[in-house]
């Protein structure tokens, strides 16, 4: 929302929706997950994707679950969409209608024209449309995009934008969708993302790095004598499988219990190698640990996240915590420091907390941490993020306790 008093640097728009991208299970996922995890295999794929918590009518007695918009013809609505799904990147789409993506992870954008949107779990866009298409009923849509050979609930989840008069019984029309392996449709939205940058929203891009930082995202196989194959996939960041400890990194940190965490986490892969060459199917193992990376108040930290051909190349959203960041660059293939840097965008690029990382490919991103204490950077696929695919910065404090972390509330229940 614009600070009060303030207008949106957009046309003031007659209303607003919220529109809520999830999955729904037909069996309980706690269940599902436990059962997966002792088999040493993922958990079965959703059963249908919902909008504002209902599948709509293409699935099976769902004609009554469907959510509807109704709108007024002329006028101009924002719609706040929100990925909440735990595992698929969803293409989402209005019949008849464009969208002009006006702000995406609470930051605004410069307005552009799409007939798709691409959205990850964790992240958010925000888009106008207007109400300028014959009076009628159309299906709103998303499905899921997913280039790799990994399975996805791959059904269409539906709701209805309703123009005012017109009776129920007319039948929506229902939009294209790209096709879920469309990677070229996935790469052309994410390039023409850009940050307002104009005087009043300007993008403090950093321009000098003090660190610069390389993680290679994988997936992997780990020794299990219970599980079905005697291996237990798993997921690392510079091959090093997460281990969530039993005391809170933040408590550790702050209150300097020793043997919880070390702050030894590698700035770059422990071995380089042709990250998205021919898959990689041996040596799969990852080394397990709670280990995290020290940073120093206020310094400026370049991180470029690699996708690697470990079993399958596969597209990441990864999300950090405490900081919004600029994606500066972005490629297919294995990052080049010798060439990449020189075409990356210091003057507008996207800012937003959740950044997609390209299948087979690498994203750069930059942030200035100024917000001293223990922040998760996750895969924001539940399945991943489960399996280990993250990390934590310990961002040390400032010289002045305006730079510090502040003390614990008296009555904060313990980890």
């Amino acid at each position: 929302m614009p600070k009060e008093g303030r207008m949106f640097p957009f046309p003031q728009p007659h209303g607003e929706t919220k529109i809520i991208l999830g999955e729904w299970w037909n069996s309980d996922v706690e269940t599902l997950v436990n059962q997966a995890n002792k088999l040493g295999l993922p958990p079965p794929t959703s059963d249908s994707h919902t909008i504002n918590g209902k599948p709509g009518p293409l699935f099976p007695c769902s004609s009554k679950h469907t959510f509807s918009m109704e709108v007024e013809a002329g006028k101009t609505y924002l719609l706040r969409i929100i990925n909440a799904a735990l595992n698929d990147e969803l293409f989402f789409a209005i019949a008849g209608h464009n969208m002009t993506v006006v702000e995406i992870d609470a930051v605004y954008t410069k307005p552009f024209t799409t007939r798709v949107i691409l959205i990850a779990p964790g992240q958010t866009t925000n888009v106008l449309i207007k109400a300028d298409q014959p009076r009628s009923r159309y299906f709103m849509a998303a499905r899921p995009f997913m280039d790799a050979p990994v399975p996805v609930d791959n059904k269409t989840v539906t709701a209805i934008l309703h123009y005012k008069g017109i009776p129920n019984t007319v039948l929506p029309s229902m939009p294209k969708l790209p096709a879920p392996n469309n990677t070229n449709v996935a790469l052309r939205y994410n390039n023409r993302l850009r940050s307002l940058n104009s005087p009043q929203f300007p993008a403090k891009v950093p321009l000098k790095v003090d660190r610069h930082l390389f993680y290679t995202v994988g997936l992997g196989a780990n020794p299990c004598s219970s599980c079905q194959n005697g291996t237990q996939l798993t997921a690392s960041l510079n091959n090093i499988t997460f281990v969530m400890p039993k005391v809170g990194l933040l408590q550790a940190h702050y209150f300097h219990i020793k043997g919880v965490f070390k702050t030894d986490f590698p700035d770059r892969p422990p071995v380089p190698f042709n990250y998205t060459g021919v898959p990689l199917t041996a040596n799969l193992g990852t080394s397990l640990g709670t280990r995290l990376s020290k940073v120093a108040f206020n310094s400026t930290i370049e991180l470029v996240l690699q996708d690697t051909n470990l079993l399958t190349v596969e597209s990441h959203p990864f999300h950090l915590h405490g900081f919004n960041f600029f994606v500066v660059g972005s490629g297919v293939g294995n990052f080049d420091p010798s060439k990449d840097p020189a075409k990356f965008n210091l003057v507008d690029p996207p800012e937003r907390n959740t950044v997609g990382v390209p299948t087979g490919g690498w994203t750069a991103i930059r942030f200035r941490a100024d917000n001293p204490g223990v922040w998760f950077m996750h895969c924001h696929l539940e399945l991943h993020t489960m399996w280990g695919l993250k990390m934590a910065f310990v961002v040390e404090n400032g010289k002045s306790p305006e730079e510090s972390i502040i003390p614990p509330p008296k009555d904060l229940p313990p980890c």
